[in-house]
């Protein structure tokens, strides 16, 4: 039972900030851990405590570049090496996610490998947010908490008291995660429809659905480029809406992102801090994952369910 195996944390380094915030809300000091790294690159993670018997939770976030996916899956097999209970991988980022399916010849499914990586390195369960598909559960062979960036957004949008709301999906893949947040808002739903050229080139987007005299929230899983959230938000400002806020629980904020956000009809963009990023815009407000991360991380610590951290 878990509940007999005492419960450490540790981090890698890209989510250390993350992993003190969680290990501050569960009251418990974050593990003793290092890194050595040597002149051509290559790095060797070390416990500098004992984990031998114990339910060991390893924080970070895959996002590229592949030296995170590669450190935990080091710390992973350093833990099992180590005789730990069990190895529970917190992966708020789960990175290389959008490569789910293949969608044309000759690509890999990096999002399987990067399971199937996992699984080898030993995990014994993931608990993750947000994850671009909701398939990719099925590419583990062991137990995945999926947790949901509502816990954080519902009830912040619900403060807003906005009138006249509308909730948006940027594209037809979120019109399922836009649904949920429309249902539970009660409000109306509008989406987009976009081509792309290529990956981070959108060739052409239209809005289905009225925005005129509307208060709109656009809900996505990440930022990346966000060439679609402007570009949504720009033509949604021409059509007529009153506000334009976006919710999105990655901040991937690549290249540009910064200056599209600055410049496009955003009036706020909202985001977790599930990726560490430097933020220099006043229009982006960063809320924590760390107390949804705790409270899950301490029900399964417990053996109890987990069902009360999501909204809807």
């Amino acid at each position: 039972m878990f509940g007999t195996a005492p419960m450490k944390l540790f981090s890698c380094r890209s989510s250390k900030d993350l992993a003190l915030r969680i290990a501050d809300k569960l009251g418990i000091e974050l593990g003793k851990s290092s890194v050595t790294c040597f002149s051509d690159g290559e790095f060797q993670p070390c416990f500098d405590e004992s984990v031998r018997g114990s339910l060991v939770f390893i924080v970070q976030s895959t996002n590229p570049p592949a030296d995170n996916l590669f450190e935990l899956l080091l710390m992973i097999d350093a833990a099992k090496r180590a005789s730990a209970y069990k190895v529970i991988a917190v992966i708020p980022y789960y990175g290389f996610a959008r490569q789910d399916r293949k969608d044309r010849p000759r690509v890999s499914i990096g999002s399987k490998l990067s399971a199937d990586l996992l699984s080898t390195a030993g995990v014994d369960r993931v608990i993750t947010m947000d994850l671009h598909a909701d398939q990719i559960q099925g590419f583990f062979n062991v137990p995945v908490d999926h947790l949901f960036g509502s816990a954080i957004f519902a009830p912040y949008i619900a403060n807003l008291k906005l009138s006249n709301l509308t909730v948006s999906a940027p594209d037809m893949g979120g019109s399922k995660r836009a649904n949920a947040y429309s249902r539970h808002l009660q409000s109306e739903m509008v989406l987009c429809y976009k081509l792309r050229k290529k990956p981070n080139v959108i060739e052409e987007m239209s809005i289905i659905g009225e925005v005129d005299g509307r208060n709109v929230v656009i809900i996505d899983d990440m930022v990346d480029t966000a060439g679609t959230l402007a570009l949504a938000a720009n033509m949604m400002k021409e059509r007529g809406a009153t506000s334009i806020r976006a919710f999105a629980t990655h901040p991937i904020l690549s290249g540009n992102a910064i200056q599209r956000i600055n410049d496009s009809a955003i009036e706020e963009l909202v985001v977790s801090d599930s990726v560490p990023f430097s933020n220099t815009s006043s229009k982006i407000k960063v809320l924590s994952i760390a107390d949804i991360f705790a409270r899950t991380i301490q029900a399964v610590t417990d053996n109890q369910s987990i069902s009360t951290n999501f909204v809807f």
